[in-house]
């Protein structure tokens, strides 16, 4: 309930969700809406892009991968029209590059799915700088080598034959491995 007094302190409370999973949207704006939020829905990067250019939200909750390109341009939209606003990152593909260039583009934090509506909130309204605890089983070889893979395609702009290029892989094995999701 801290969160929900937090949130009717907040003048603006207006929220924009941008997330192609047409039940997982409709369930998560309806969850919003009752915490108290003004929700503003969609369900692909153009028409999240059009909302942000008519009224740039307070609050955003964003999916990575959508059916029309990279969520992650909804946030740097979003914080380019206004600096203030909080965004977060939903994604089912949840890895320490994207994660990080979710942060460095403007996002407060970034969530993997299925995240609930009481962790996007709290995301949302977190003010303070808790240190995350450490993981209680580290990463095996597989998950390691995908992160590094991860890495490199974000630092060469999500660019795959410049990516297998410098990975000296070839373009096809590549996209097979980014298709799938990550190792445990």
């Amino acid at each position: 309930m801290n969160a929900i007094t937090e949130l009717n302190e907040q003048a603006d409370r207006s929220l924009l969700i941008v997330e192609d999973d047409k039940p997982f949207l409709e369930r998560l704006s309806r969850a919003m809406e009752t915490r108290g939020f003004a929700v503003t829905s969609c369900d692909t990067v153009s028409d999240g892009l059009a909302q942000i250019g008519k009224s740039a939200p307070a609050f955003a909750v964003v999916d990575l991968r959508l059916g029309d390109g990279n969520g992650l341009d909804v946030v740097s939209a979003l914080k380019k029209k206004r600096p203030e606003a909080r965004a977060i990152v939903l994604t089912g593909y949840g890895n320490i590059a994207t994660a990080v260039t979710a942060v460095k583009m403007g996002a407060i934090d970034y969530l993997s799915k299925p995240a609930d509506a009481d962790d996007v909130v709290a995301a949302l309204l977190s003010t303070s700088a808790e240190k995350s605890e450490l993981p209680a089983n580290p990463m095996s070889a597989d998950r390691v080598r995908w992160e590094h893979i991860q890495r490199i395609y974000e630092m060469c702009n999500r660019n795959v034959s410049e990516t297998a290029r410098r990975l000296n892989m070839h373009r096809r094995t590549l996209q097979r491995i980014l298709a799938k999701r990550a190792p445990r």
